[in-house]
């Protein structure tokens, strides 16, 4: 079946009968029908427009809801890759500052040590200058003890004045100390 439009209607023409049908009143109901046809057409018109406006915008959101939600993840990603580097240099910190006290704890170490082998040093010179001492002393103790008291009595005169022989084996025997003393 063909679709009828106003225009049809207005120029369809009708065979004319004698008992027909009264004609102003069929051309006024033809009239009120193109009437009504032609608001329908408009009223559709407008409604298609209206519907292809809606679908254009519907258009348009979902491309802006596509565009956030595209967004939405690579904020997502973004986030999840800068907590990771966060947590990244977090640890390489943590490392770094495991390895600066590590190193700072091998230096205090050595430190100590050093610090250990230079107090056996000292205690070690400190040794040796008290055994140097006493052997100097014992050597001059012994040097008093072999050494006779003033013969004659005079004062600022040893005997070693008086005993040219014992005094040249006292010196012999002195100096043979030193050498052995240093």
């Amino acid at each position: 079946m063909q679709r009828i439009t106003p225009v049809d209607i207005q120029h369809k023409t009708f065979k004319k009968a004698l008992q027909g049908y009264d004609r102003a009143e069929v051309d006024q109901f033809l009239d009120e029908i193109i009437e009504t046809l032609e608001d329908d057409a408009q009223h559709r018109a407008a409604l298609e427009a209206e519907i292809a406006d809606l679908k254009e915008r519907i258009s348009h959101f979902k491309a802006m809801e596509e565009s956030l939600q595209n967004t939405l993840v690579l904020a997502q990603r973004t986030a999840d890759e800068v907590k990771a580097s966060a947590h990244k240099e977090a640890d390489l910190i943590k490392e770094q500052a495991r390895i600066a006290a590590q190193r700072e704890i091998a230096t205090f170490t050595e430190a100590a040590a050093d610090a250990r082998r230079e107090h056996q040093r000292a205690n070690e010179a400190a040794e040796k200058a008290r055994s140097e001492l006493r052997s100097l002393l014992m050597t001059h103790m012994a040097l008093l003890e072999k050494t006779p008291p003033q013969a004659n009595g005079e004062p600022g005169q040893t005997a070693a004045a008086t005993e040219p022989a014992a005094d040249e084996e006292q010196s012999d025997m002195s100096d043979t100390n030193r050498i052995t003393v240093y």
